[in-house]
């Protein structure tokens, strides 16, 4: 079960890096979200990030598991649990956005129904000093993708 972190308590960056390439691009969104974290023997092994975006929009910022728990159907545990946190606190939709190159993260995200609706062309580009590289493909596009919660 994911729980609240509390505001007093360190900020697990070693997971966060898993999702996000550098401390800085954190701390742009860390301290003005909810960070929510799933731990096993008193040690994180996920975490989850939303970011109030408006009135009826909340963002996913980052989600990661520990590279010693994934694939073991975590992540999509995450996004469900993010999805039912948005409905309880009355939003009307969830977004996330992911590397062009984020093959995995595209499949996982629409197969718990969200939908590619914008793309941030230079995202990684313009906001990250080096380039990034996944699935050997340097990441350049943020893919927005969003669902409506009914």
């Amino acid at each position: 079960m994911i729980r609240l972190l509390e505001k007093d308590k360190e900020i697990p960056y070693d997971l966060l890096l898993l999702a996000d390439e550098t401390i800085e691009a954190i701390n742009k969104y860390i301290h003005q979200s909810d960070i929510y974290v799933l731990d096993r023997e008193n040690l994180f092994i996920a975490v989850l990030v939303l970011q109030k975006i408006s009135s009826d929009t909340i963002e996913i910022k980052n989600i990661a598991v520990d590279t010693a728990f994934q694939g073991q159907g975590i992540g999509q545990r995450l996004l469900k649990d993010a999805i039912n946190l948005a409905k309880e606190k009355g939003f009307k939709k969830i977004i996330i956005g992911t590397g062009d190159a984020g093959i995995k993260q595209l499949y996982l995200y629409q197969k718990v129904g969200f939908e590619i609706y914008d793309i941030k062309h230079r995202f990684f580009i313009d906001n990250y000093p080096e380039p990034i590289f996944e699935n050997g493909i340097q990441l350049k596009h943020m893919i927005m993708l969003k669902k409506d919660l009914k």
